[in-house]
This record gives structure tokens, C-alpha cells and sequence, in this order.
């Protein structure tokens, strides 16, 4: 196509740039949509495995109740289930050879009180093989041992939100749960603070505070049943052979003869990152569909008024077929117009699909995650690709009617 043709196609869309801006729209959001998504993706990788290498390959987790194979375990539901106590810790503990460490966890949301100063935070009632299960350093002071006195460890924001920077060390605080009936709390001397840690698995891990698991279990949550047991094993080739003698031992202790009858879920953290993949995946082709509408009504968009172009200029293509114009010139212009309409949709597609990227990576960087802002070439290169695409599979209809018309008719048309 030679340059005056160009220019006919550039003067013909300013001439229309309402009806123009309207018709990209739907692209503009299509290709945003795709930019948006790939960088998601991408991001979310990087923070699963950002998440693999701060708790390690090496760790396996019981949570009571029964789930499927690749499905949640029904606690994550909001089922309270009671099938796991610290004598299962215990007999992990003792009887599985692989097992390096072993803990026992229970957990609430609790108020926690100092001066005038009162906040909301997560309890994690543990004992003292915690920090070798999940590896942290401490801030300042020392993670409590194996005597279940009144002390608790707080998490870097709850020491920085109730003493604004002061040291805490040796205070009294007062925790409370929201079943507990006393007004003031259980006092607790505060003996350490945990190094700032971060988001893992989209939860704050300085938004917790921890205490000796009897502390927990009997004065504050008033529980005598588990959350989970973290087990930490020796060696990672040994995850598979740690598994089978958790489940062993436990389903001796819950006196369960057949493995589908068991109240409780062993899994390692490969299993927990595929169930987040998988919930990623499907939560990325469902955007992806998202977008593909958003470019299918873009499409639309295009055939609509490339159709209404026809029609407006039919005594301009009789004009130009009646002075020598070919049915190939008469194509090309208008495919062309409609590549045009979607390129320059897709290019401020990208555009605002790269800034808007670049602000979620922003706010999840701000909430703590370790999210990671990644636009490649190809997915650029992808997005302009379909962009043009959908001009021309959408513009081809138009642009064949235009130069099918028959000269004389079209110096007739009215």
C-alpha cells in the first residue's frame, strides 16, 4: 500500500475520533487484560518460590481432618476439628526417625494490652522445637525453652505497635482471646522480640505473637486439641519415607485401620505449593477468558463500524473504482484501517497493562510480599500480535463488501 493510501486511512479515522476512541476501547482493555495477567502470573511465581526458600523443602505439616488428595484440609474451612493433641507431637517426636524437629501448634486471635494500648493479633500457642521447625532470628532476648512459664515472644510489628520503638524486654503484657471471660487477661513477661520476617503464603508473620503451648492452650484459648504439627525432616530425600511413618504412627494412635478413614492431612510444602499452583492456574485462565471477551467485544467493535464506514462511503469507493482504483487497493485501505484501530488499541493497551502492573507490584511489595515486576518482550510482542489479529479477522468482512461494490451502484448510493 503506498503512502497516499496511508494517509486517506489516517484522515478517515480523525474524521471519526469519537466513534474511533469508542471502537479500540475494547481492545485497549483485551490487551491490558494480557499484560496484566502474564505480569500477575509471573509475580506470583516469584513469590511462591521466594516462599519455598524461606521455609525450606525439607518441612511436612499435619493438620487434623480428612481431605482429598489435592485438596485443602476442612480446617481451612473454618471447621474446628479436634483430632490432633500434644501426645501426637509427642509420639512424632519419639518414633519417627527422619523427624530433625518436631512442634506442636495451636492458634487464635487474641487482644493483647500494655499502658492505654491495646491491638489486635494472631497467638501461636508452641513449644521450643518451634524455631528449629520454621527458622527465624530474633531481634533482641531469647525464644522461650522447655518450662511453660508466663512469657510470651512478640512479633516485630506488635513490639513496634505497643511500645513505639521502646524496648519491651521484661514488660507485662496482658493477652486475652475473645472466649475468655476475665477482663484484664493472662499477664505475660515478654522475654523476646522475632527479627522482622515478612509475608509468607500471604499472611503477616510479625503480626503474631508466641507463648508456651500449656500458656496458650489452657489460660487463654481454652482448647486442649492442636492446629497443626510442624515436623522438619533431616534430609529431603527422606520426605517420602518421613510422610509414610507420620501417617503410620498416627493412624496407630487414632487406633484407624484403613488409610481413607484417617481424621487428619500430611502434607509437605511441595504439596501445599502444587495446590496453590493449581489455584493460580485456574485463577489465571479465568482472567484470561475475561480478557479474550474484552477482545472479542473490541472485535466486534471493529466489524460494527467498519461496516457503518461502507456505508457511509460507498459514493467514495464507486468514486475511486469508477477512476481506475482496484477491488485490491479498495481491500487493503480498509483492512488497513481496521489494523490500524486495533494496533493503536493494543499499543495503549500495553501501555496502560505495563502501569498498572507496575502499581500492583507496588502494593504487594508495600504489603510485605516479595512479588516481583516482570513484563517480557514476549508478551508484548503477544498482546500486539492479537491486537492485529482481531483487526483483521474482524475487518476482513467489511473490507471484502467494500470492494465488491459496483462502481456505477455505489456513485448511486444516497
Amino acid at each position: 500500500m503506498d503512502y497516499s493510501n496511508l494517509k486517506l486511512v489516517f484522515r478517515s479515522l480523525l474524521a471519526r475520533k469519537g466513534r474511533s476512541i469508542l471502537t479500540i476501547l475494547g481492545i485497549i482493555i483485551g490487551v491490558a487484560g494480557v499484560i496484566i495477567i502474564i505480569a500477575l502470573g509471573a509475580g506470583a511465581k516469584s513469590l511462591i518460590l521466594g516462599q519455598i526458600t524461606k521455609l525450606g523443602s525439607d518441612l511436612i505439616s499435619v493438620q487434623p481432618g480428612k481431605s482429598n488428595e489435592k485438596g485443602p484440609p476442612a480446617q481451612v474451612f473454618g471447621i474446628v476439628i479436634t483430632t490432633l493433641i500434644k501426645e501426637d507431637a509427642e509420639a512424632l517426636r519419639s518414633e519417627v526417625v527422619h523427624a530433625k524437629a518436631v512442634s506442636a501448634v495451636a492458634t487464635g486471635s487474641v487482644s493483647v494490652t500494655w499502658g492505654n494500648r491495646t491491638i489486635d493479633t494472631n497467638l501461636i500457642s508452641t513449644d521450643s522445637a518451634y524455631p528449629n521447625v520454621i527458622s527465624f532470628d530474633m531481634e533482641s532476648g531469647q525464644f522461650f525453652g522447655t518450662q511453660q512459664d508466663n512469657v510470651v515472644v512478640l512479633g516485630s510489628s506488635v513490639a513496634d505497635l505497643l511500645f513505639l520503638g521502646s524496648d519491651p524486654l521484661g514488660k507485662v503484657i496482658k493477652v486475652k482471646s475473645a472466649s475468655q471471660k476475665e477482663a484484664g487477661g493472662v499477664p505475660l513477661r515478654i522475654i523476646g522480640v522475632v527479627a522482622e520476617r515478612g509475608a509468607s503464603f500471604f499472611q503477616d508473620q510479625d503480626d503474631q505473637i508466641f507463648v508456651p503451648l500449656a500458656i496458650g492452650q489452657q489460660q487463654i484459648l481454652g482448647i486442649h486439641y492442636l492446629n497443626s504439627i510442624n515436623i522438619k525432616v533431616d534430609a529431603s530425600e527422606n520426605i517420602s519415607r518421613t510422610v509414610e511413618d507420620v501417617e503410620r504412627v498416627l493412624m496407630q494412635r487414632h487406633r484407624i485401620q484403613n488409610k481413607v478413614d484417617a481424621d487428619f492431612t500430611v502434607r509437605n510444602i511441595a504439596d501445599a505449593i502444587d495446590i496453590l499452583s493449581v489455584i493460580t492456574d485456574a485463577l489465571r485462565l479465568f482472567l484470561t477468558s475475561m480478557a479474550g471477551i474484552a477482545l472479542i467485544v473490541g472485535g466486534i467493535g471493529i466489524l460494527n463500524i467498519m461496516m457503518a464506514t461502507v456505508a457511509e462511503r460507498t459514493r467514495e469507493i464507486g468514486l475511486r473504482k469508477a477512476v481506475g482504483a482496484k477491488k485490491s487497493n479498495i481491500l487493503s485501505q480498509f483492512l488497513v484501517e481496521a489494523g490500524v484501530l486495533t494496533l493503536l488499541g493494543g499499543i495503549i493497551g500495553i501501555i496502560f497493562g505495563i502501569i498498572i502492573s507496575f502499581l500492583i507490584t507496588l502494593l504487594m511489595r508495600y504489603l510485605g510480599y516479595d512479588w516481583a515486576f516482570v513484563v517480557s518482550l514476549s508478551s508484548i510482542a503477544l498482546a500486539i500480535v492479537v491486537s492485529i489479529l482481531t483487526g483483521v479477522i474482524f475487518g476482513l468482512y467489511p473490507a471484502l463488501k467494500a470492494s465488491r461494490l459496483n462502481p456505477i451502484d455505489a456513485l448511486r448510493y444516497e
